[in-house]
């Protein structure tokens, strides 16, 4: 087991009972057997051991709680497939799914608060060869609020859920546990508000510019430092978002200069955002005699500013990280020398 399931195995496992010291054989083993009965029920009864059942159980049984933080449908196969192997391996699934038990639901007994790929790879185990294989689950009573947490606790310690995942899980729950109080939920989380608030920024960027990645999970909490800012003016928001929309048209249309990698398509959203005109960023505008021209691509990525032409010469920026190609910029800058360096 590695150290990080250990470890979160060791905050959720409440119910696992301390390892006492041996004491002397008692002599007369049957009053022993019923003492030690007897101090495990006193010690249940006071709360100062919490006995948490586990079974195995059939996944069919078992549904996902509808606020889990998994997106259960993005689950498959190759998102499933350390899982799936070591499961086979250990012949077994070795951490159980955490989960409360339903009442009145003739189609299942739990509800699968934690847990929902280990539910998914047994269940696809089971319909591929492997018919014994059964879902090992913790049963708990809790409340939502304390499912949330218990959720969020496990799946920090994991890598396979995505920032996008655990941000919108964060912001759904802003609202139903703590009356859109950010402060209270950092606090709840044992995390920074400036910690939360990035999640939070990452949850709340819109669809059409999500539609830009072809896989959205990919972004991380370390993309808002990049998005927040270009996001924010209108004028450049709407850039923004037409450039996100070309770059999906682009890429449905099976177009090879599609950028695909999240940084390639995070510099076309930056330098869809630097197309906008410098008084209407905000900025004092030019003095006059000012030759400021923006050169670009034949797709229409800024390659370079031209910002200032004069007696002593040109002076100009380029944007080597704007996403245009370096082909293109060569052949402008040959056409910049001709026209102002003729050979």
């Amino acid at each position: 087991m590695s150290s990080k399931n250990k470890s979160f195995v060791a905050d959720l496992a409440a119910g696992v009972e301390p390892a006492t010291q041996p004491q002397e054989r008692n002599s007369r083993l049957g009053i022993g057997v019923l003492g030690s009965r007897s101090n495990r029920l006193a010690d249940l009864a006071s709360g100062a051991v919490v006995d948490h059942p586990q079974e195995l159980v059939d996944p069919a049984r078992c549904k996902i709680w509808a606020r889990h933080n998994r997106d259960y449908a993005a689950l498959s196969e190759d998102r499933c497939r350390d899982l799936i192997e070591s499961i086979v391996a250990q012949g077994k699934q070795e951490v159980p799914a955490i989960v409360r038990r339903i009442a009145g639901d003739p189609q299942y007994d739990f509800e699968v608060i934690c847990g929902a790929r280990r539910h998914w790879t047994v269940a696809w185990l089971r319909a591929h060869n492997y018919p014994d294989f059964r879902y090992l689950v913790e049963i708990r009573s809790l409340t939502d609020e304390q499912a949330f947490r218990i959720s969020d606790l496990e799946n920090r310690a994991r890598e396979d859920l995505s920032d996008v995942e655990r941000a919108r899980d964060y912001l759904k729950a802003l609202d139903l546990y703590y009356d859109g109080s950010q402060k209270s939920m950092a606090q709840r989380l044992n995390q920074s508000e400036a910690w939360l608030s990035r999640y939070l920024d990452l949850a709340r960027l819109p669809d059409d510019l999500m539609a830009a990645f072809p896989d959205p999970f990919e972004l991380k909490i370390s993309h808002i430092g990049t998005l927040k800012p270009i996001l924010k003016p209108q004028d450049s928001r709407e850039l923004v978002l037409a450039e996100a929309q070309r770059l999906r048209r682009l890429r449905e249309d099976g177009l090879s200069d599609a950028p695909t990698a999240v940084p390639d398509i995070l510099r076309a959203l930056v330098a869809a955002a630097e197309r906008l005109p410098e008084r209407a960023k905000g900025s004092a505008p030019k003095k006059s005699g000012s030759s400021e021209q923006i050169v670009r691509s034949s797709a229409g990525t800024p390659l370079m500013r031209i910002d200032e032409t004069n007696r002593k010469g040109v002076r100009v920026t380029l944007f080597c990280k704007g996403g245009g190609a370096r082909v293109e910029a060569e052949a402008a800058l040959q056409q910049l020398l001709d026209q102002h360096w003729p050979q």
